[in-house]
């Protein structure tokens, strides 16, 4: 889950990271008690869990005077009334720094990613960001960052980022972060401030945490969903719609990942995304078909590609259940499937049998190697 600024930035005070004061705003009118008639400038934030707001005219620096405007202005471009606004103190910037941290899946660790400027363009430059695997825990940690930073930054300043991006990573691990962004990470009054950040949960880890401390970030994530995608949610597995050609039935990440890669190598994209919801039903097969079946009925989308491994349960009584769900709804659009299955699972009904009784069903082609099955879709 992609978390609120506001959100974010309450985890980060938890945890000791600088930011500016702020409150979240009710109405038009400074916030009670925050105190914000005294800040020496205030900076009026729209509270989306989405990058570019300054170029889109959602983060403005206002005068208590002009506040009910822009906040006027912001909702227009928003077109949601009930949006969230967050009003921090301005800060005077002595320098902009970019600071995040991404969980690395094929090497298994954090990677941080420092660039020795911050602002609206730094993602145009990426190339320009010093990358670097990162062990909060490691003995050396923050000195194997700062001497990765060379020449980019005074070694003063270097030595305070390095500490700042081990000090991050023990957030990010505590908070089950998968991504951690601060930019800027500004130097205010000599000492680093986090003036934005961005930050994305692993949904896997909700349970360990406060829903209530991300409420509002939970209410813009399911306001995004699109009817079929929250559906897919009430039946148990997780949906993600896509502008794609082929509407991909999977079970797991993992899988549903290689599938669409191989969809990529053969010139074509997954119409869909799947991936199984902790503490989901053991068995989401019906739904996920039913799914991808009214994804298949829009023009854009040309086939159905149902791909899935099996190590214990029956080739057999996966596909009864396929041919069960054939006769119910007729497809759409050709269907090609796809089964990995373990000696085990093949008991009883091995894929030369499957074939023939799916191929008899309309099934336009079976095959055990996911890279000839999209191969089979990209040729038809």
């Amino acid at each position: 889950m992609r978390l609120t600024e506001a959100e974010g930035k309450a985890i980060l005070a938890r945890h000791g990271v600088a930011r500016p004061r702020g409150a979240l705003l009710q109405g038009d009118s400074l916030p009670a008690g925050a105190g914000a008639d005294a800040w020496p400038g205030l900076v009026l934030k729209a509270q989306i869990p989405e990058g570019g707001r300054g170029k889109r005219g959602l983060v403005r620096r206002v005068t208590a005077a002009e506040l009910p405007a822009a906040r006027a202005a912001m909702l227009e471009i928003l077109g949601d009334p009930e949006a969230g606004f967050l009003l921090e103190e301005a800060a005077e910037i002595e320098r902009e720094l970019y600071l995040a941290l991404r969980v690395d899946g094929t090497a298994q660790t954090i990677e941080a990613m420092i660039g020795p400027e911050g602002g609206v363009e730094v993602e145009s430059n990426v190339a320009s960001l010093i990358r670097a695997s990162l062990d909060p825990e490691a003995p050396g940690a923050a000195e194997a960052i700062f001497a990765r930073l060379g020449d980019a930054l005074p070694p003063s300043l270097a030595a305070r980022v390095a500490r700042e991006a081990v000090r991050l990573a023990r957030v990010m691990a505590a908070e089950d972060l998968s991504l951690l962004e601060i930019n800027p990470l500004a130097v205010v009054g000599g000492r680093l401030v986090a003036l934005d950040c961005k930050m994305e949960r692993d949904d896997a880890a909700a349970f360990r945490h406060d829903r209530a401390a991300t409420a509002a970030s939970a209410r813009l994530e399911s306001r995004a969903l699109t009817p079929l995608e929250r559906e897919a949610r009430t039946r148990g597995f997780a949906l993600v719609e896509l502008p794609g050609d082929v509407a991909l039935v999977t079970a797991g990440a993992g899988l549903g990942m290689l599938m669409m890669d191989l969809l990529a190598d053969e010139g074509l994209t997954a119409a869909c995304f799947m991936d199984n919801l902790v503490g989901g039903p053991a068995d989401t097969t019906e739904a996920r078909l039913e799914a991808a079946w009214t994804l298949a009925e829009r023009a854009e989308v040309k086939a159905i590609l149902f791909y899935t491994t099996l190590a214990s349960r029956p080739l057999g009584e996966r596909v009864d259940h396929l041919l069960g769900f054939l006769a119910n709804r007729p497809a759409p659009k050709p269907v090609y499937a796809g089964f990995a299955a373990a000696p085990s699972a093949a008991r009883g009904l091995d894929l030369d049998a499957a074939r023939a009784r799916l191929r008899a069903a309309g099934v336009v082609a079976l095959h055990e190697d996911p890279r000839e099955l999209v191969r089979a879709v990209a040729a038809a």
